[in-house]
């Protein structure tokens, strides 16, 4: 077995948490229940320090080695919040709250990191803290970034921080890992469009918004296309178009929301103020106005290459060398963990989930097999990353 023997042995008590976990979802930051279990375990596993209400209601454990001569803190990240999603799963733990659902395995995160936060305040073989770190609202909340700000870096002296996340149809015993640009920067925009409204029988008297948005929307595709290098990545798209509600009424004002995602700043620039150039120039040109409003949301998630490296060395020495794909592409998705490698060096990995329903969706469930990896993965993180002399 790749996987250490304690975790082997951990295994069943690790999947009971997460099922608990996934019978009771919480959103964003309103992870009170899980949290407290987490603070309760972590100090029941003998951890030196157990720190709540970090980031609103994160949670960090302290761990020291047998010695702490190296003076070495690395930091392991995980996240503990669900989804406004409806669960359409048969398993006897299902979610028992309407309405959310843990449908990105950040149930199985938590329980892994809970996992090897036990094994290591056994073992303690190593030199150096290992700090274990229980996020709140990844999903569109930025609670990495809360936690970052309410001094989560200075206050445990972390000096690189890793995170990992399951990855439905990549095999179990699987891991996969790229340095530079992981995962996208997320950004948002709404474009307002005012025209002059009327009646539909007489268009020529009112400026169509609608004509107009319909334009904006075919123009702002030549971003992708035909303004960002064809080397680069880019995605922009327009998720919701919001104008009138009559048959017969022109409308005197349009809304349009959209997604940027990019995997370096200087395209970031590039799609905002292009949107807003673009957005502003077509109105002008039917007699309209554009107002933008571009929010940046979840930076790149850049992968330290040194970091990078000394993680793959511990996944191969893990699962084997064939076992870890060191060439994945970018993934567009987002990931908060971004905030937390914008302060300190680290990697973020994928380990595999086996054949699932994708992310995010409402058939989607952690794979209780993928935990031992993940454990022994965190495990030897720091026992590799901080050896003991």
């Amino acid at each position: 077995m790749p996987i250490i023997n304690r975790v082997a042995d951990l295994a069943d008590e690790i999947t009971a948490w997460r099922r608990d976990f996934h019978e009771n979802p919480e959103l964003l930051f309103d992870v009170h229940r899980t949290a407290g279990i987490v603070a309760d375990k972590l100090r029941a596993f003998g951890c030196d320090e157990v720190v709540t209400g970090l980031g609103q209601t994160g949670v960090v454990g302290v761990i020291k080695g047998r010695a702490t001569g190296s003076g070495k803190v690395i930091g392991l990240r995980a996240d503990m919040d669900a989804l406004p999603i409806v669960e359409a799963t048969n398993v006897p733990y299902k979610s028992k709250t309407p309405g959310l659902m843990h449908a990105c395995g950040h149930d199985g995160h938590t329980a892994m990191l809970l996992g090897a936060a036990k094994y290591l305040a056994e073992t303690r073989n190593f030199d150096g803290t290992a700090v274990v770190i229980f996020q709140p609202a990844e999903e569109g909340g930025g609670g990495g970034d809360a936690m970052v700000k309410d001094g989560l870096m200075e206050r445990f002296g972390v000096q690189e921080v890793y995170g990992m996340h399951n990855m439905p149809g990549m095999p179990l015993g699987h891991f996969a890992i790229r340095p530079g640009a992981m995962m996208a920067a997320a950004d948002r925009f709404t474009i307002t469009i005012e025209g002059k409204g009327g009646h539909a029988a007489r268009p020529h008297d009112g400026i169509d918004t609608v004509v107009v948005a319909a334009h904006v929307i075919t123009s702002l595709q030549t971003i992708a296309s035909r303004n960002v290098d064809p080397l680069e990545s880019a995605v922009v798209s327009v998720c919701s178009v919001k104008a009138g509600d009559a048959f017969n009424v022109i409308p005197q004002t349009a809304t349009l929301l959209g997604t940027v995602r990019t995997l370096s700043p200087a395209v970031q620039d590039l799609c905002e103020a292009r949107i807003a150039t673009i957005a502003q120039n077509v109105c002008a040109a039917f007699g309209a106005t554009a107002t933008v409003d571009y929010v940046r949301g979840y930076p790149v998630t850049m992968n330290d290459p040194a970091k990078t490296a000394f993680m793959v060395e511990v996944a191969k020495a893990l699962v084997g060398e064939q076992a870890v794909d060191t060439t994945p592409p970018p993934m567009m998705g987002a990931e908060d963990f971004s905030f937390m490698l914008n302060e300190r060096p680290g990697a973020y990995i994928f380990v595999g989930n086996g054949e699932s329903a994708g992310l995010h969706h409402e058939a989607y469930n952690f794979n209780d097999e993928a935990a031992p990896y993940g454990v022994s993965l965190w495990a030897k993180i720091i026992e590799t990353g901080m050896p003991a002399r």
